[in-house]
């Protein structure tokens, strides 16, 4: 996500220039490889990269390809074939053992619904969407059809004014059915000359709601920030909760429970941490945090400290199910001190948002990363 919003601050800076630019994109995997459908790069016409469509070894390639699409104007999909051993050019230094598909569009500074315009608009506010990309592996050298639409609620935005009305058609059919899983598919159309659909599902940032402003907390809020998230802190002492200790996150809220959670706005992307070291107060904040029906609470600190709080609050008639509160909150990294602390909390949310098990990925057969379906 945080790759996406470095993109279109690039795309920004290049627009405000006038400088020509072309958008990579991963838009089929076979195999292993470092990236998955989705993963991008912004190309200047004086070769200036943002984010990455490999570990390092398709980018200089896919550069060169980059700026004869700027200069053609014209997008194509190239195909890197990182499996024979042989191939001294691609992946083996690396480890790649896959192939890997890559859209490249030149971008319309004029047009409003270019695919950078489109991804820009998928993260202006905290509402999912589906962006459509169209392409073909049998005319791979051919003007692709390309990052058309963006679907976002009810809205659609994008021009398909390339896409042949009876498969347009077919992709709205199948809008409804892909949305609801909120993963990535990739779809072949054999009866449209076998074009390719890639279905993305692009999510907000990660919302932390951070409650407590100790130093403990201040590591936590700067991993959170290089991931990306959006954080709002929140603790009822001011001269805690500043700017000054806390210059990455999103908001601060200051006050006693039942106020500060006024301020909340919860979606299927929010997640709380509760380090405050104040048991009263997580009592009460837990409380109110219980009906927003989060998919993660952290509570830092021992499993008696819990079980005590949900006790509590079960004599008091609430509903409590554990479901999706993790305490003691993090993995079992054998963390010491607040850093690694830090990093096992947001490796668990990251789990937990995921909907993975967390192990050691030698111990996991086949590809690191699921195949779209």
């Amino acid at each position: 996500m945080k790759e996406l919003q470095q993109i279109i601050t690039a795309y920004e800076k290049s627009k405000d220039r006038n400088q020509k630019t072309a958008l990579a994109t991963v838009v089929k995997v076979d195999g292993s490889a470092y990236r998955r459908p989705g993963a991008r790069m912004l190309v200047t016409e004086d070769g200036e990269l943002t984010g990455a469509i490999s570990g390092g070894c398709l980018e200089g390639d896919a550069l060169r390809k980059a700026q004869s699409v700027i200069f053609q104007q014209q997008s194509m999909v190239v195909t890197y074939d990182t499996t024979d051993e042989d191939d001294q050019k691609f992946g083996v230094g690396l480890g790649c053992n896959g192939i890997i598909q890559v859209l490249i569009e030149p971008i319309d500074l004029n047009d409003e619904n270019n695919p950078v315009a489109l991804l820009k608009i998928a993260l202006e506010d905290r509402q999912s969407s589906t962006l459509v990309t169209v392409f073909s592996l049998k005319h791979s050298r051919s003007e692709q059809i390309g990052t058309r639409i963006l679907l976002k609620g009810e809205t659609h935005h994008g021009s398909s004014g390339k896409i042949d009305e009876k498969l347009l058609k077919q992709i709205h059919d199948d809008f409804n059915d892909i949305i609801d899983k909120q993963v990535n598919t990739i779809k072949i159309y054999p009866e449209f000359d076998d074009i390719l659909v890639f279905y993305e599902s692009i999510r907000p940032p990660v919302q932390l709601f951070l409650f407590g402003a100790g130093n403990d907390t201040i590591p936590l809020a700067k991993m959170a920030a290089i991931l990306g998230w959006q954080i709002q802190l929140i603790d009822g002492r001011k001269n805690y909760a500043t700017k000054e200790r806390f210059p990455d996150v999103s908001a601060i809220t200051t006050g006693p429970p039942a106020e500060v959670v006024k301020h909340l706005y919860p979606d299927s992307n929010s997640v709380a941490m509760l380090m405050t070291h104040n048991f009263e107060y997580e009592l009460e904040v837990l409380n109110h945090l219980i009906p927003f029906n989060l998919p993660y609470i952290g509570i830092l600190g021992p499993k008696k400290k819990t079980e005590k709080l949900i006790s509590i609050l079960r004599d008091k008639g609430v509903n409590v199910s554990m479901e999706n509160i993790f305490a003691p909150t993090g993995l079992n990294l054998g963390a010491e001190g607040s850093e690694e602390i830090a990093l096992s909390v947001l490796a668990e949310i990251k789990a937990v948002l995921n909907k993975k098990t967390p192990i050691f990925l030698r111990e996991k057969s086949g590809p690191i990363h699921e195949e779209e379906k």
